[in-house]
């Protein structure tokens, strides 16, 4: 800081009196604490983008853990089958795992004039459409993105029945089958 010279001048003795010049110094203090207090303001007052997630209902746990858990059985007219494979491919069937052959696994992809529209025309085919039923099969293959895609579709085609299952042997043997062979 520059020091004021307030000794009496070089001995003029002229008889003016001036007035001091003082330095103009602005304490910067206060204005550091307003600025922190607006940051603490606007941090505290802005809404937190909250992550989109999607809702997964899974059954409750049985509270009697001796009792076997409750199952019904499921007609193959009532069902898709859909099995999630490797590089975005995706195949369908509606026939029992023991009954399926390389020519019945269905190969689609996940466009709406793909699983979609199978769904819809399996659901509508359905004997009794209150109980049709989509077993989601992901091999070790299929990716997330795969899995929240069918996922998706079951939102859209309103299908609120469906389970997510891993792939019996045979079916597992069929798929290696048919991911083998170019994509169609």
């Amino acid at each position: 800081m520059a020091e004021i010279d307030t000794s009496s001048g070089g001995g003029k003795g002229d008889g003016k009196v001036r007035a001091k010049k003082h330095s103009a110094r602005v304490d910067m203090t206060p204005m550091v604490d307003l600025g922190f207090l607006l940051i603490t303001f606007f941090v505290f007052t802005t809404t937190f983008s909250k992550p989109n997630m999607m809702k997964l209902n899974m059954p409750e746990k049985e509270k009697d853990q001796n009792k076997p858990p409750e199952t019904a059985e499921i007609k193959e007219s009532n069902t898709i089958t859909i099995i999630m494979g490797k590089d975005n491919r995706i195949f369908y069937h509606q026939k029992s795992s023991k009954n399926l052959t390389p020519e019945l696994l269905n190969e689609t992809d996940y466009s709406k004039d793909g699983i979609r529209t199978a769904i819809l025309k399996a659901k509508v085919n359905a004997i009794d459409q209150t109980k049709f039923t989509v077993v989601i099969k992901p091999t070790d293959d299929a990716t997330y993105k795969n899995t929240v895609d069918i996922l998706d579709e079951m939102a859209i085609t309103k299908s609120d029945l469906y389970a997510i299952v891993d792939p019996s042997k045979e079916e597992l043997d069929i798929y290696k089958q048919k991911i083998a062979a170019p994509k169609q």
